[in-house]
């Protein structure tokens, strides 16, 4: 017997595996939020699958998605990231990246960890939508648009509600698997 996952995943094998193992599962570390974090930024406007196949060339390309060293880089870095092709090369995808890390620092001084001030906008407990269909499932909600605005207020770039909400998914801040998903229980 087959296990039951959300339509949006079936059929690729990359998409099944991240859909099995990460996505919806609560991140409270740091370093994997930032990860998330950055792979959304250069995901918005392009499909997941499209990170997802590229995503080991980002880990290389931004030093394991180290924040405090990808904070420090510097013009030569970016434009060698901008002669990546295993990587999105966005010079302003690029250039957020750096802006980002020193925010996420900037956040993680203020709050004692990223995670500290990401789940205080959920009371530090998923959110468990009851979604039948993954394209009912909602691009936004009012809380991905507080988020984003807070975020943005704090110096982040390419961090609109939708990329805020495509993170809160994959972070497990919200549970949108489908209720009739095998992950759905789980996570």
């Amino acid at each position: 017997m087959t296990k039951k996952r959300c339509g949006w995943c079936v059929g690729n094998a990359l998409y099944e595996h991240y859909h099995d193992t990460e996505w919806g599962v609560p991140v409270y570390d740091d370093q994997t939020l930032f990860e998330f974090l950055l792979l959304e930024t250069f995901q918005a406007g392009l499909s997941w699958i499209t990170i997802l196949k590229k995503r080991e060339n980002f880990r290389q390309a931004f030093d394991d998605f180290n924040y405090e060293k990808i904070a420090l880089y510097k013009q030569p870095k970016l434009e060698l990231l901008m002669q990546n092709p295993g990587i999105i090369r966005n010079k302003l995808k690029i250039a957020s990246a750096v802006t980002n890390a020193q925010a996420f620092i900037k956040v993680q001084n203020e709050f004692g960890s990223f995670s500290n001030y990401i789940w205080k906008f959920v009371d530090g407990q998923p959110i468990k939508n009851t979604v039948e269909n993954h394209k009912t499932a909602p691009p936004t909600t009012a809380l991905s648009d507080t988020i984003s605005k807070d975020l943005k207020k704090r110096g982040f770039k390419f961090v609109g509600s939708t990329v805020v909400y495509a993170h809160m998914q994959a972070t497990g801040m919200v549970n949108d698997h489908e209720i009739d998903c095998f992950r759905y229980q789980e996570v």
